[in-house]
């Protein structure tokens, strides 16, 4: 995976729906901190989807342990074929936990995948200069700056929505949304303003992030706004 255009992730625990998400979906991403043995579906996995792996530390949201065994097992995904890129935490880049998650980076290079590097806020949107400013440090330590922030209000989207488009005019590889019901339709609108990836569930029962649209209606919805732009 690039990302050098809009890039719609099936997000799940389970590659066993990778049959039911090749009509809409561009890739996979595993989120391993929810699986099941994932490295076992890694080894099993025949599709033809490629996967991005994320392994969320339970600081940012996730649900994985914050131990060397949890950049360990990203290091061991990035080793199947059809793990073309990672997510890393830029927290985690900047020095929080103890570990070096600058090793997984340089495996996923050593194996030609992508690095998105992401960043997120579950209580609320910064305004658009934070937000340029932190998807820029993302941006120096990866392919991809990702963030996703809480919206509390539509001036809240209009401020990510601002910086996706400023950052991406001066050349950035960033992928924006905003979480929670006033941030819902930043998933599909975003991509207008340049953002390069987005997220959705096969079933809207498994949705990985507040305020996500099931994968099939998400496809829909950006198809359409492309096609009117």
């Amino acid at each position: 995976m690039n990302f050098e255009s809009f890039t719609l992730l099936a997000a799940t625990d389970d590659l066993g729906v990778e049959p039911a998400a090749r009509a809409d979906a561009d890739g996979l991403e595993l989120r391993m901190d929810f699986a099941d043995e994932p490295l076992a579906q890694l080894d099993d996995y025949d599709g033809d989807l490629p996967i991005l792996v994320t392994n969320r530390p339970t600081w940012e949201g996730g649900e994985a342990a914050d131990t060397a065994g949890r950049l360990d097992a990203l290091e061991t995904a990035l080793k199947h074929d059809a793990v073309t890129a990672v997510d890393l935490e830029l927290a985690a880049l900047e020095g929080a936990g103890d570990h070096d998650a600058g090793r997984v980076a340089d495996v996923a290079r050593d194996h030609g995948a992508s690095v998105v590097v992401s960043t997120h806020n579950f209580e609320s949107t910064p305004d658009r200069d934070a937000i340029v400013s932190r998807l820029e440090r993302a941006c120096d330590r990866g392919d991809v700056g990702k963030m996703a922030s809480t919206a509390q209000s539509p001036d809240d989207v209009l401020a990510m929505l601002g910086a996706t488009r400023e950052l991406t005019a001066d050349g950035e590889q960033v992928a924006t949304m905003c979480m929670g019901a006033a941030g819902r339709h930043s998933r599909a609108v975003a991509p207008l303003y340049g953002s390069r990836i987005g997220y959705a569930p096969v079933d809207p029962a498994d949705a990985t992030a507040p305020g996500q649209y099931d994968l099939a209606t998400l496809r829909t919805l950006v198809g359409q706004l492309q096609n009117d732009g």
